[in-house]
């Protein structure tokens, strides 16, 4: 059985060390995972070249998050609440179910910080992964949150989704040039912004907030964890999501509850260690 990480670029991809421990935990040697470099537009016609008999899941990445929503026959309610899939799994008759194992895989991160008040958030970035962290965090408790945004204009969507959400936070959007002169407030920090984003003022606006849940992996630590990290501050990373959404994916795709997170974990930890040492 085949399934595979779609996205562009997608060399740099930790899923198939990942979805493949699995599998070799479980001992499934006909499972196959593997990368595959899929550009804007063509999405489509991937899928619909795939044999159902032959294939049974897709992780999705950038930029095919929201490309996939209308390819789909069925959506389950975080694809429903926020137009962005990050999994398809397809039945033998080759339906098209789609996923956001996104906010299911924050809110499993979150899940080790359940004693940290989350009413109020400040998250950096207004694209589908911040609209997907959003969701998390309003399932969490969440009630006013503040969007930092390079253009507020680009932001429409991930508004949409928070307002679509019955008891969303109420969501507010602030440019960075406005914040790099003050000082935020807030009990969580979301960042979905690159590192090369994470300049000294913005770090500065943000340095009071206590939970800080970095989506980025690598390069790690970026400025801001390890600002956070400094100022003692507890630290969610980007691999944390990351390993917690496979998990959510490895099981919709292969049927099995049973899933080995400890060595998915350990697996993506050993990739990127070897990345590194290149």
């Amino acid at each position: 059985m085949r399934c595979a990480v779609l996205g562009d670029p997608i060399g740099h991809s930790l899923s198939p060390a990942i979805h493949r421990a699995a599998y070799d935990a479980w001992g499934l040697d006909g499972w196959r995972y593997d990368a595959v470099q899929v550009a804007t537009g063509g999405l489509a016609g991937f899928v619909a070249g795939l044999d159902p008999a032959e294939w049974r899941g897709l992780s999705l990445t950038m930029p095919l998050k929201r490309e996939a929503v209308p390819l789909l026959d069925t959506r389950d309610e975080w694809v429903r609440l926020t137009s962005v899939c990050n999994t398809i799994v397809l039945d033998e008759d080759g339906h098209r179910h789609g996923l956001n194992t996104d906010v299911t895989g924050a809110l499993a991160a979150l899940g080790d910080h359940e004693e940290r008040p989350v009413d109020r958030a400040v998250v950096l970035g207004g694209g589908a992964t911040a609209a997907s962290l959003l969701l998390a965090l309003a399932e969490r408790g969440t009630r006013h949150a503040t969007l930092v945004v390079r253009d507020p204009a680009r932001v429409e969507e991930t508004l949409r989704v928070v307002l679509g959400r019955p008891g969303g936070p109420e969501t507010v959007v602030r440019t960075f040039d406005e914040v790099s002169t003050t000082r935020l407030e807030a009990d969580v920090l979301v960042s979905t912004v690159p590192a090369s984003a994470q300049v000294p003022e913005l770090l500065a606006a943000v340095a009071g907030i206590g939970l800080v849940f970095e989506v980025v992996y690598e390069p790690w630590p970026t400025p801001l964890a390890e600002a956070a990290t400094r100022a003692g501050h507890a630290v969610i990373s980007g691999l944390d999501l990351l390993v917690a959404q496979a998990v959510d994916q490895v099981a919709a795709m292969t049927g099995r509850l049973d899933v080995p997170a400890g060595a998915m974990r350990r697996a993506a930890e050993e990739a990127l260690e070897s990345r590194r040492a290149r």
